[in-house]
């Protein structure tokens, strides 16, 4: 330094005083200063600064998780924070990486994350953030990973930052206001995105394509695969004078049959109902049914297991299938009872069969219900309507129904891999392998899927599948899962809910008669104990209010104290050390579902949220369980990107 100068000595000197005083500042002091930015304060009792956040790899205040000494994540959930969230004290932790404030009630903008560039996992779903995001709120967060912003507020168009982050592999966007299109997202790790229930619009880029039209649904304007296809929304003059043309021979059309239908209607208005609809149908549905009482499996195995006796009915005349679907090839109800027919199985609600349709020998399956009687025609077909809108990859469509009084038969596509009841207790006697643990895992998140976009789809009902259970779980040939008889507790006659009906065995309707909307959660949690196990739940066989004793009940009592010498778990489905701790997750999760005390039940979407964090193997992905059980704790097998746990007996 020049002499002379002494000014300028003076005011380095104090810069550098400042920033000296700056970096010297405690992990603790930073922590209580973000604290301090938020409300409902007390659900911090542990942060002493008498005691430092960290002790190498152990934390000493909760919510913190460490790393050779430095805060390395936080995570902040459940606590009914509330108030702005400031980043602004965070930027001084040089070492965290991940952070999780889920289900509080905090509110505001979305903080300036770009503070925080180093940060690999986000997680600030189920708040109270609202407003719009800035088009470079994300630049420079080159590391950031995972990204779970759903069910807030945000509004506007999704910050076109996010398609610039080369390591982005999760982005959970669901249940907000955003618009506008969906960036054309560019990242081939991009592997995870829901942008389901918004305000979205236009075509949905192609790359995803193959993604569940689950994460999608919900934006009216949006289309493409995997939802409907676009249409060009321009119609030229001549198209336009065809429509012309076609209307007015329509109507001319339509006022002939009129005059025709009210010359009809006096002739049958005197008849009964029963005997409007082609005796034929009935006699020959009679026959499948004696086919399925002498040849069909154990009400468990339907789907299962093919009757050996092919029924070949006579033609009847007159009578029409209602269908649910423009996009299949129609057909008529002579055309199903006329064709060569194989009884698959005899369940609690009568038999179904698989009939190969002539001459295009398209293949569908048909269910038969004689408990329906009670209920109105308009008001079960305005129900077979509401099912037949429903798209789901884990749900198996409706394509058409038959409406006369005395029964109904429910047309829909035949699956050929038969049911998972059969997978998990039939598969020795049909000299085929029992699923292993990649394939159950995959099972049980397909059908967690599903259940959640019925909840989503059906919010009127109370118990929207009703009747979940193994063998209404059918596999295709990928052993995706497929959920069948789902939403018929409206149309069933209720006698006959009560005695056959899987939601009717759950603890609440034996205690007060009365199922609820956690009923369902209830009969996934039995199936999930089920898969484990591989032992078939004995209240799925039982008529009547719901047993004293069930799987849930027996699971219980086996793990009661010793998790790390868990017993439980079907020898078949391949447990190993590298796979132990994903299926204790799941089986906690299991238990969780089947709490009797339905205030402490969780509700469908936290269930479906634990399912979708579990893996293969033990720490096979470095992704943050959020809502870890609290056996669990950080793995030992050292440090990744994001947090890792396993479980800890």
């Amino acid at each position: 330094m020049a002499p002379g100068n002494p000014s300028r000595f003076f005011v380095l000197l104090i810069v550098l005083v400042h920033v000296v005083a700056s970096s010297s500042r405690s992990d603790s002091e930073i922590l209580l200063k973000f604290k301090d930015s938020l409300r409902n304060k007390n659900s911090f009792p542990d942060w002493n600064p008498s005691k430092t956040p960290c002790s190498n790899s152990k934390a000493n205040w909760a919510g913190i998780l460490c790393n050779k000494g430095a805060v390395w994540g936080i995570k902040l959930e459940k606590m009914g924070l509330q108030g702005v969230l400031d980043v602004e004290p965070l930027r001084e932790l040089s070492s965290l990486r991940t952070m999780s404030l889920m289900n509080n009630e905090l509110e505001g903008g979305l903080p300036d994350m770009k503070k925080l560039g180093a940060l690999k996992t986000l997680y600030l779903s189920n708040n109270k953030f609202s407003g719009e995001i800035p088009g470079n709120a994300f630049d420079g967060m080159l590391s950031l990973k995972k990204l779970h912003l759903a069910h807030n507020r945000f509004s506007g168009a999704i910050p076109s930052s996010l398609s610039r982050l080369p390591r982005l592999s999760e982005l959970m966007l669901e249940g907000n206001e955003f618009d506008g299109d969906i960036p054309n997202f560019q990242q081939e790790m991009l592997q995870r995105l829901n942008v389901s229930h918004n305000k979205l619009e236009g075509r949905i880029p192609s790359r995803f394509s193959k993604l569940n039209a689950s994460s999608f649904s919900g934006n009216n304007d949006l289309c493409g695969p995997p939802l409907g296809s676009c249409s060009s929304g321009k119609v030229s003059i001549v198209t336009i004078i065809i429509i012309v043309i076609v209307v007015v021979a329509a109507l001319a059309a339509v006022a002939a049959a009129i005059i025709i239908i009210l010359r009809r209607r006096k002739k049958i208005a005197s008849q009964p109902e029963d005997q409007q609809a082609p005796a034929t149908a009935s006699a020959n549905l009679d026959k499948m049914e004696q086919g399925a009482s002498s040849s069909s499996s154990p009400e468990h195995s339907t789907h299962s297991y093919r009757g050996q006796k092919t029924v070949h009915n006579d033609q009847s005349t007159g009578s029409k299938l209602s269908f649910l679907r423009e996009d299949i090839e129609r057909f008529e109800l002579s055309d199903l009872l006329g064709s060569s027919a194989e009884v698959l199985g005899g369940g609690v609600f009568g038999s179904t069969y698989k009939a190969a349709l002539s001459p295009s020998r398209k293949v569908v399956a048909v269910k038969r219900f004689r408990q329906m009687n009670n209920v109105g025609k308009e008001e079960f077909q305005e129900h077979m309507r509401r099912l037949g809108r429903l798209r789901h990859n884990n749900l198996l469509p409706l394509l058409a129904y038959y409406y006369r009084k005395e029964e109904k038969l429910l047309v829909s596509d035949y699956v050929d891999n038969v049911s998972l009841a059969v997978h998990l207790h039939g598969n020795r006697g049909r000299n085929q392998p029992s699923p292993d643990w990649p394939t159950r895992l995959k099972i049980m998140k397909g059908v967690a899927r599903g259940l959640l976009y019925l909840y989503n789809e059906l919010p009127s009902l109370i118990a929207p599948h009703g009747h979940l259970k193994s063998s209404n779980v059918l596999l295709n040939e990928s052993s995706e899962p497929l959920l069948t008889d789902y939403g018929l507790a409206p149309v069933v006659n209720q006698e006959h809910a009560q005695e056959l009906m899987i939601a009717y065995k759950a603890p609440e309707y034996k205690q007060n008669g009365r199922i609820t909307r956690k009923t369902d959660v209830w009969s996934l949690g039995i199936l999930i104990l089920e898969i484990l196990t591989g032992k078939f739940p004995a209240n799925s066989l039982q008529q009547g209010k719901g047993s004293d004793s069930d799987l849930g009940t027996w699971v219980q009592t086996m793990v009661r104290e010793e998790w790390d010498k868990v017993e439980v778990f079907d020898k078949e489905m391949g447990r190993t050390k590298n796979n132990e701790g994903e299926m204790i997750k799941l089986l906690r999760i299991g238990l969780s579902c089947c709490e009797v005390d339905v205030e402490k039940r969780m509700d469908m979407k936290e269930v479906v949220d634990r399912i979708e964090e579990l893996r293969e193997k033990d720490g096979d992905e470095d992704f943050y369980s959020s809502y870890a059980s609290e056996g669990d704790m950080r793995s030992s097998r050292g440090l990744s990107d994001d947090f890792a746990y396993s479980i800890n007996g």
